[in-house]
């Protein structure tokens, strides 16, 4: 026999607000310290992305950025909002 579940909008929601909060956790370690500016690793590990997807969403303008000689800095509510917004 066949079981169906079928996953309600609601479910969703429940979801999603689950996973917001697990993100939300565990970028608390870089909220404690107050820091305001990112550099490019630490963007990386937060979103789980490779370097040159980093790249493609600032040439692409889905992430600000800040460059000081060689060094890429990213605002922490910018990647905050990213997290929270998903990205476009």
């Amino acid at each position: 026999m066949i079981t169906i579940e079928l996953i309600t909008k609601e479910d969703l929601e429940n979801f999603k607000a689950e996973l917001l909060k697990d993100i939300k956790a565990m970028i608390k370690p870089v909220d404690s310290v107050n820091k305001k500016w990112l550099k490019s690793s630490e963007v990386r590990k937060l979103l789980n992305i490779s370097p040159g997807t980093l790249q493609n969403l600032r040439i692409n303008g889905t992430i600000p950025f800040t460059r000081i000689g060689s060094i890429i800095f990213y605002k922490m509510e910018d990647i905050s909002s990213i997290l929270e917004g998903g990205l476009r």
